[in-house]
This record gives structure tokens, C-alpha cells and sequence, in this order.
């Protein structure tokens, strides 16, 4: 069982150059409690000046990386980017529009670098007292009951952006896009045990949401579908020991 002792934290961003300082100066605090920690901008297409703000921001901040994308591959991409390039074995997850607080971090990670058992694959966050309007929060308790009832994954909440787990459990699991929101059901697939945490949730810093509840509606029926049918065919088999005769 490997030594679980390096954190990366991945931050994909899209058009978020109002929220990248803040966002990066809230992280740096945890930094400070926590060197063992670095992070990893995912600029994901951008068309205004993110990019460049976040090189920036890395001169002042040595454990900051970035990565860019020539163009939107959407936030599984990016993610999946962050995680590819990074060597840690702790990958932490938090959205770019500063509404996920970074000081909530360490109730994702401490579980998973304190784990004994080696069978503890994600720590998912699920957000308490949402600032969101109303019709987005209506929106998501309604797709999150659907899914809840289909997937049986136990969570409340997959769209939080908050989450902790192993790089080397994430890289097994099957790759498609809106992934991120279904971590809990992919990783219980896989036979890893999951931890489920309340976070703060507060409003965004600036700017606007690069989604809408009709485009989530939509993706998230095909996804839905996709996901149930990934649980349906896993079929997980241990291998036993076993001996040869050599005549």
C-alpha cells in the first residue's frame, strides 16, 4: 500500500479572471497550515484574461502550477488534465468561481492521509446552506433525488465541488465528460469506501455561472443513463493465490 502523503489541488477555470486572485490568496492560507499542499490552475479555453492572471499569480506563488487548454474541453477535462500532470497522491478538487471556501479543504484530505485501512478512495463534500437562487437549488435537489434513487451512491449532493481522493483510484476508473459529478457511484464501483463531509457553501465573488439548469437538465439525463448502465456491467474479481505442479 503506498504512502499517501502528497496533495495536489486542481482548480479548472474558465473565464474567471475577476475570481483567480482571491481564489489563489484563500488557498495560500491553507498552504501556510499545510506546505504539503500545491495547486494546479487548469485554464480550460478561456477568452478573457485568466490565463495570464494566473501566470502571473505564479511568481508570487511557487506551489502554484498552470496548466491551459487551447480550447473548452469542459470541467471533466479539465480535471482530468490537473490529474494527469500531477505526481501527488492526493488529488483535492475545488471550483473556480470561489464558492467552494479553500479553508474547507483539510476535512477532505486529513482522512485520506490518515488512512490505515488502504480502502478509503474519496472524501466527497456536500454543501450546507447553499448560496445559489432559488431555481438552481431547486434544480439540483431534484436531479440529486433522481439520481440518488437510480445510483443508490448515498450522497445528497455529487455537484459540489469539494472532494479528496487517490490519483491511483481515480486513473482506474472509466473517462467521460461530466464525470466529476458522479464520483461517489464510480469509485463504489470500483469497491472503494467513501467518506461524505458537509462544507460551507458561500455566494460567488464575481461573475457568472458558465452553466445553466436547462444545459445540466440535459447532459445529466444521458449521463445518468451512462453511469447506471457502468455500475450494471462491473463485475469486480478477486484473484486467489495459487500453485503450479511441475512434473
Amino acid at each position: 500500500m503506498p504512502n499517501l502523503n502528497s496533495i495536489n489541488l486542481i482548480v479548472p477555470m474558465k473565464n474567471e479572471a475577476d475570481n483567480i486572485e482571491f481564489l489563489v490568496k484563500e488557498i495560500a492560507k491553507v498552504v501556510q497550515e499545510h506546505p504539503e499542499l500545491e495547486a494546479t490552475m487548469v485554464d480550460d479555453g478561456s477568452s478573457d484574461n485568466t490565463a495570464n492572471l494566473a501566470l502571473e499569480l505564479q511568481k508570487e506563488f511557487p506551489w502554484l502550477h498552470v496548466l491551459q487548454h487551447d480550447k473548452s474541453g469542459g470541467q471533466s477535462a479539465a480535471i482530468d488534465s490537473g490529474i494527469r500532470a500531477s505526481k501527488s497522491d492526493i488529488i483535492c478538487t475545488v471550483d473556480g468561481d470561489g464558492q467552494n471556501p479553500p479553508s474547507e479543504l483539510p476535512k477532505l484530505f486529513l482522512p485520506l492521509l490518515n488512512d490505515s485501512s488502504g480502502k478509503l478512495g474519496l472524501v466527497a463534500g456536500q454543501r450546507v446552506d447553499r448560496q445559489d437562487t432559488l431555481s438552481k437549488k431547486w434544480a439540483s435537489r431534484f436531479a440529486n433525488a433522481i439520481r440518488k434513487r437510480i445510483l443508490r451512491d448515498g450522497t445528497r449532493d455529487t455537484g459540489c465541488g469539494l472532494k479528496a481522493f487517490r490519483r491511483d483510484a481515480y486513473l482506474a476508473l472509466p473517462y467521460f465528460n461530466h464525470m466529476h459529478r458522479y464520483f461517489p457511484a464510480l469509485f463504489k464501483r470500483d469497491g472503494w469506501e467513501i467518506e461524505l463531509v458537509d462544507v460551507k457553501h458561500q455566494e460567488r465573488n464575481a461573475g457568472t455561472s458558465n452553466y445553466n439548469n436547462f444545459q445540466r437538465g440535459i447532459v445529466g439525463i444521458y449521463d445518468l443513463i451512462g453511469v447506471a448502465w457502468l455500475i450494471k456491467r462491473r463485475k469486480q474479481v478477486h484473484a486467489s493465490e495459487y500453485t503450479v505442479d511441475k512434473d
